[in-house]
């Protein structure tokens, strides 16, 4: 029977996606509309415009070696950090966890051939790296200063590279929206049968969070976007409080998208320590639907606390006391995420490899940067705080200790997916200790720089800072390094990296039941789900994988039946 007439119909009503293999390199590894392909162009991609980012991220810490700078000029450090920080949130963190990793694995997870609509895969992937070049090009024509948030009107007095840097974020916008689109109706109408809500992995709940986020919350952004692109070009008087407009409507309209944007960034790492920790802790995820469904009310709520960013701007003292009371209650959520993590490597037989020591080190790392919002989200707290490095330092903790300690956990976890070979595990170790040893080193002092008074978007400060500064430098270096130590693991392993086989870490999900890589139609034939994919003492919850697991340990194959 041909792959074809095998396809079998999925839960919701729809007919599994299947395409003929494509032939040729252009079709099969740059045009593709394979979503495992199209999840490492993103990876490749994103980790491209990190590495980028990350040089002017040590541009700024050289910069703040000394008191009186010198390294490069004032108006160039603004464009540098205005870059900089554009580029990590909008061309690395969203693309590596939902494009790269949300493309690359939840399809399989939840047993299906493809995404919904693969040829918009392929489009919404070609207009990410379109827009990060057209970033990047700003600084041949004067890059936006006005920091990663450009608010007017600042903004609409700076060069030409800001209307270049309102066309790119808004290209990525499209982007992230036509991503959104696809997952939900992957994820709605594409499951394998018996995968139900309540027994889809914690990674595609992450994503299921995510997807609405992408298609809701962007769409105030693209708005404000195409409003600044307009009034800098035409002259359209959205934001000119001289000519009518209202600054604070930028302001608006800008965190009620960037902060469920926050979410966009940490959801999908929810989702990918919710992987790690049960596989190497060789136990089930304590509190399963707890972690599923507050995934949801984080998402939802995250619809509700825009304004707390706005306590400086004149927002009235009725309006600040509900926004400080629901950014309260959006740590709860959040705090049951904790908690279970930790309930699950109570007891546990824990292997520390390198995924899971980068799970454990989100886990520390993000619960710090979490404490400290709650520090931020009192109103009279953040008047104080608001304009110095006490913000700069909460914010790397949840996206820096966050996010991106999510995503190298997920690279060490599901490498050998992608490649079929395994990472070393000695200079992952050795990644790791640079890393966060360097990622402390750096942005802890920056919570005490920021509480003794040291702004934040300074090019020059006072000398009193000039120690704690030149000690964050030093440790920016050390985590630098790390990072090249990652990329030199990663080159080194994809030629001579030890073959990993098709299920390396003995875990559950249905993504390691079939070979690594896997083939372009993902399974032979659909499975069938009928339990939970993390509990270790009972026999694998799938039928219809025997021909899948030809090769896997003999464990799991007698799992299977």
């Amino acid at each position: 029977m041909s792959i074809e007439s095998a396809q079998m119909t999925h839960a919701g009503g729809i007919a599994g996606h299947i395409h003929p293999e494509p032939q040729g390199f252009v079709r099969r590894y740059v045009f593709s509309i394979d979503h495992k392909i199209i999840g490492i162009q993103y990876i490749i991609t994103a980790f491209v415009f990190f590495m980028l980012s990350g040089l002017l991220a040590e541009t700024i810490r050289t910069q703040l070696l000394n008191a009186n700078g010198g390294f490069v000029s004032p108006e160039t450090y603004n464009e540098v950090y205005s870059v900089h920080g554009s580029a990590m949130v909008w061309l690395v963190v969203i693309p590596l966890l939902t494009g790269g990793f949300g493309n690359l694995i939840f399809p399989l997870q939840i047993g299906a051939r493809d995404v919904a609509f693969p040829w918009l895969n392929m489009l919404s992937f070609w207009i990410f790296p379109v827009a990060g070049l057209m970033l990047f090009s700003s600084f041949l024509m004067g890059a936006p200063t006005a920091g990663w948030t450009e608010y007017p009107p600042v903004s609409l007095q700076g060069s030409a590279g800001t209307s270049m840097w309102a066309a790119a974020i808004f290209l990525v916008g499209v982007s992230s929206t036509l991503t959104g689109i696809n997952f939900v109706v992957t994820l709605v109408k594409m499951r394998a049968p018996g995968m139900t809500f309540t027994r889809m992995p914690l990674f595609c709940w992450g994503q299921f969070a995510t997807a609405p986020l992408l298609m809701i919350a962007t769409t105030a952004l693209a708005a404000a976007l195409a409003a600044l692109f307009m009034e800098r070009v035409f002259g359209v008087p959205f934001y000119d409080p001289t000519k009518g407009g209202s600054p604070v409507l930028w302001q608006h309209m800008f965190w009620f998208y960037s902060h469920p944007a926050v979410y966009i960034m940490i959801l999908p790492a929810f989702g990918i320590i919710s992987e790690v920790l049960p596989t190497f802790a060789r136990k089930p995820i304590f509190g399963y639907k707890l972690i599923a469904f507050s995934s949801m009310a984080i998402a939802l709520a995250g619809f509700m606390v825009w304004a707390h960013h706005m306590f400086t701007s004149g927002l009235a003292p009725y309006l600040q006391l509900p926004f400080m009371i629901l950014t309260f209650a959006i740590g709860i959520p959040t705090g049951i995420k904790i908690f279970s993590w930790t309930a699950t490597l109570w007891g546990g037989k824990i292997h520390l490899t390198s995924a899971m020591l980068f799970a454990i080190g989100f886990i520390a790392l993000f619960t710090c940067g979490g404490i400290t919002g709650i520090f931020l989200a009192a109103v009279p707290y953040d008047l104080d705080v608001h304009g110095t490095y006490f913000v700069v330092a909460h914010f790397h903790y949840v996206l820096v200790g966050g996010s991106l300690m999510g995503v190298f956990a997920g690279m060490y976890y599901w490498f050998p997916k992608m490649s079929g070979r395994l990472l070393n595990e000695t200079l992952g170790k050795i990644h790791f200790w640079l890393f966060f040893i360097g990622f402390n080193g750096t942005f802890l002092p920056m919570h005490w720089l920021g509480i003794e008074g040291m702004p934040r978007w300074v090019a020059t400060y006072d000398p009193q800072f000039e120690f704690w500064n030149r000690f964050a430098s030093v440790s920016s270096y050390v985590m630098g390094i790390g990072i090249l130590v990652f990329f030199v693991n990663v080159l080194w392993s994809i030629r001579a990296g030890k073959k990993s086989g098709p299920n390396p870490w003995n875990g559950r999900t249905l993504e390691w039941m079939i070979p690594s890589p896997p083939h372009y139609y993902n399974f032979k034939n659909i499975p069938t789900v009928y339990g939970l994919p993390y509990d270790f003492s009972h026999p694998l919850p799938y039928t219809g994988l025997e021909e899948e697991l030809t090769d896997a340990p003999p464990a799991l194959a007698a799992g299977a039946h």
